[in-house]
C-alpha cells in the first residue's frame, strides 16, 4: 500500500473541520505532523504501520486542509489543549473511543496534552524530537534560543510576524526546513506542498495563534505538575541524535518526570525523523505499540480475574 491509497475525509466538529487520511485495520493510532508540515510528513511511515494498525494521519486543526472555527480561538490564541480537544472530538465522531497517538515536534505537545487531559482514551503515546514546553522553558540556554528564534518572534502579541510570513511563505518555509536539516530528506515536491498550504491566510492565522498561546501551554503544564498529574500510559520518546532536543538534557530523564513507563532513544537522520529515518522509526513504533497494547491487555485481563474473584 502507498500513502496515496489511503482514504481521505474531512470530519466536522465544534473546533472546525479536520482533514485526515486513513487505512489499515486493528488497534487505532493517530499520527500528528510537526511544523511547518502536514499529514503528508507521514508518507514513508504510515503505509507500513497500516499493515498492523488502523492508521489515521490528520492535518492539525487550522493547518493543511483542516480549518479552525472562530470559536476555537482564545483571545487570538489556540492552545495545545484546545487542539487536543478538537482532535479527541474528531475521534469520537469517527466512533473511536480509545487510540494511541504519535506526535512530532510541536504536535507532540498536542499529543501529550491530549493524553493528560483525556487519559481514559489514550492507550499509548509516542513523542518525536521534543520535550514538554515547561521543561524547555526552564532549561533554555542562549544557544538553544538562537536556534529557536522563530519561536520567540511568532510568540509576540502583535500579528506582525505572521503577516510578514504571509507576504513570502515560500522563503519562510524553505528557510525553516533548511535550518532544521530537512533539505536533503524532504523532496522538492513535498516542500512545495507545504508552501502551498502556508499560502492560505487561515493557516498563517492559525500559526500565529498557536505560537502566541505559549503562556497558556506553560500554565497548563505547570498546573499538572503542581497537582502531580502524570501520563498513565506507556510513552516512547525518540529524538534526533546530536540535535536541539539534547541541548536541554537527557530526554528520557525529563519525560520520566511526567510518566512512569518511558522508553526510547536517539535516532540518526535529523529533526525530521519521519523523512530522515523512516524505516528505523517505523520499526521502533511498531514494536512499541505492540508491546504497549499487549501490556494493557494483560492488565485488563488481570483486573477482570480480580473482579470475578471478588464477586464469587
Amino acid at each position: 500500500m502507498t500513502f496515496n491509497a489511503f482514504s481521505r475525509q474531512s470530519v466536522s466538529v465544534a473546533a472546525g473541520t479536520v482533514f485526515l487520511r486513513r487505512a489499515g485495520r486493528g488497534p487505532v493510532v493517530l499520527l500528528l505532523h510537526g511544523y511547518p508540515e502536514t499529514s503528508l510528513a507521514w508518507r514513508s511511515v504510515a503505509p507500513d504501520l497500516a499493515n498492523e494498525f488502523t492508521v489515521i494521519a490528520a492535518d492539525l486543526p487550522g493547518y493543511g486542509e483542516s480549518t479552525l472555527s472562530d470559536r476555537a480561538f482564545e483571545n487570538g490564541q489556540i492552545s495545545k489543549r484546545a487542539m487536543g480537544r478538537g482532535l479527541a472530538d474528531v475521534m469520537s465522531e469517527l466512533g473511536i473511543s480509545q487510540f494511541a497517538v504519535i506526535g512530532h515536534d510541536r504536535r507532540a505537545r498536542v499529543a501529550y496534552r491530549m493524553t493528560l487531559d483525556h487519559p481514559e482514551r489514550i492507550r499509548a503515546l509516542a513523542v518525536l524530537d521534543v520535550i514538554p514546553i515547561l521543561d524547555m522553558a526552564e532549561r533554555l540556554t542562549y544557544d538553544a534560543a538562537r536556534e529557536m528564534g522563530h519561536w520567540f518572534w511568532l510568540a509576540q502579541s502583535s500579528t506582525a510576524p505572521e503577516t510578514l510570513v504571509g507576504r513570502d511563505p515560500d522563503l519562510y518555509v524553505r528557510h525553516i526546513i533548511e535550518q532544521w536539516g530537512g533539505s536533503h530528506v524532504i523532496t522538492p515536491e513535498v516542500v512545495d506542498e507545504y508552501i502551498r498550504c502556508m499560502r492560505k491566510p487561515e493557516v498563517v492565522r492559525t500559526m500565529g495563534a498557536e505560537y502566541r498561546a505559549d503562556r497558556l501551554d506553560l500554565e497548563h503544564d505547570q498546573a499538572d505538575r503542581t497537582v502531580g498529574r502524570r501520563i498513565a500510559c506507556p510513552l516512547l520518546a525518540l529524538w534526533a541524535q546530536g540535535g536541539l532536543t539534547e541541548q536541554f538534557g537527557d530526554p528520557l530523564a525529563i519525560w520520566r518526570t511526567w510518566a512512569d513507563d518511558v522508553s526510547g532513544g536517539a535516532l540518526a537522520g535529523g529533526h525530521f525523523l519521519m523523512e530522515g529515518s523512516p524505516r528505523e522509526l517505523t520499526g521502533l513504533i511498531k514494536r512499541f505499540l505492540t508491546d504497549a497494547l499487549r501490556q494493557e491487555g494483560d492488565r485488563h485481563s488481570a483486573l477482570q480475574v480480580r473482579r470475578t474473584g471478588e464477586t464469587e
